[in-house]
């Protein structure tokens, strides 16, 4: 799985003109499942964001989590994280979960961060959405269950 999480002071989705989520402070999700993603990258993942400390302490510091902080989550399915644009220039998204996987692994995703005492509002998987945020910082970050090897150093 990838996750792009982005600390935002308020976002929105919006499918057909009507808005199906929204939060005020708190983190944007963009979700991308894979075909070897599992439960156990769902939780791995779920537990990571729910206490990755990039809200302000009283000392400025990136020392609070949105858990912390009583802020929400707006979860936004995403199968272009995995488009592949090394060859061409037509990006492949053959790594991307079909939706008969991806569905309820995202689902099961939103339903543990909301296990966490998470307000967790969602897009419409497989929709054409529209997605607006501010983001706050900026703060914006990659997460992966499955971390890349480690490159040698000298």
């Amino acid at each position: 799985m990838r996750v792009v999480v982005q600390r935002c002071k308020e976002a929105k989705v919006t499918v057909n003109d009507s808005v199906v989520g929204s939060i005020g402070k708190g983190l944007m999700l963009l979700v991308g499942i894979t075909h070897e993603d599992t439960e156990k990258e769902a939780a791995y993942l779920a537990d990571k964001i729910a206490g990755l400390r990039i809200f302000e302490d009283d000392e400025g510091k990136m020392n609070r989590s949105v858990t912390d902080t009583g802020g929400a989550i707006l979860s936004v399915s995403q199968f272009t994280l995995y488009g592949d644009c090394r060859k061409g220039k037509r990006p492949s998204f053959i790594a991307a979960a079909k939706p008969d996987k991806a569905e309820p692994l995202y689902e099961h995703f939103n339903h543990l961060l909301r296990d966490k005492g998470l307000v967790v509002e969602t897009g419409e998987f497989g929709a054409d959405m529209d997605v607006q945020l501010t983001n706050w910082g900026p703060v914006t970050l990659m997460l992966e269950s499955h971390q890349p090897p480690k490159a040698d150093t000298p």
